[in-house]
């Protein structure tokens, strides 16, 4: 992927750049008040239209307000996601290099809710511009699910209505996995996993 602004084969204006069925995981980019671009996990619930929401006042729905859509964008990259999802990504370009396809995209709020103590939003997503950047054959490997749960886990450590106990425990189960399946990558992953919240120290204690 070039620097700057989304570029590639544009498909259909009105298509996604891949076929979405469940809840897709994926990563969105959206720009702040600073001009950056910052990077955050973000499913996608397949339907007509797609929509996703977006919990708590996070940079992501602030920017979703502010700018009235974002950039999302599908990558396969334990490192990148990992950052995405649990830490404050922020570059000067939208769309990773590690981004196999992306799609601009025009955001309509639909509704607000609580669930807990953590306010959410609703969010209607219309690609206005889309691209496949690669069509390379990924096998599968067990490692990058167990990341990715890893980082659903992590996220909600210092949430009161999840069990602290039972999340420690998912994360050990993880990073298990990832000792045994996993590569560079994703042992990398797991690792800043670790770095980015207290589980690894408190882990040991268990």
């Amino acid at each position: 992927m070039s620097d700057g602004e989304p570029t590639g084969s544009a498909a259909d204006a009105a298509d996604w750049p891949v076929d979405l069925c469940g809840v897709t995981e994926s990563v969105v980019a959206t720009e702040g008040p600073n001009g950056r671009w910052n990077l955050a996990a973000l499913g996608l619930h397949a339907g007509d239209p797609v929509t996703a929401r977006t919990w708590g006042r996070t940079r992501t729905r602030l920017n979703f307000d502010r700018r009235g859509g974002g950039v999302v964008q599908f990558t396969r990259d334990p490192v990148d996601f990992t950052r995405a999802a649990l830490d404050v990504y922020e570059r000067q370009e939208p769309v990773l290099d590690s981004a196999q396809a992306w799609a601009r995209v025009e955001v309509e709020h639909v509704t607000t809710g609580d669930d807990g103590s953590t306010e959410w939003a609703e969010w209607q997503l219309h690609p206005a511009e889309s691209a496949v950047e690669s069509r390379s054959v990924e096998p599968v490997n067990r490692a990058f699910g167990a990341v990715l749960e890893a980082t659903v886990a992590a996220s909600r450590l210092d949430v009161s209505s999840y069990d602290e106990t039972t999340l420690r425990q998912r994360l050990s189960y993880f990073e298990a996995v990832v000792e045994r399946c996993g590569g560079e990558r994703e042992r990398e992953a797991m690792a800043l996993i670790g770095s980015l919240t207290d589980w690894k120290t408190e882990n040991e204690s268990f």
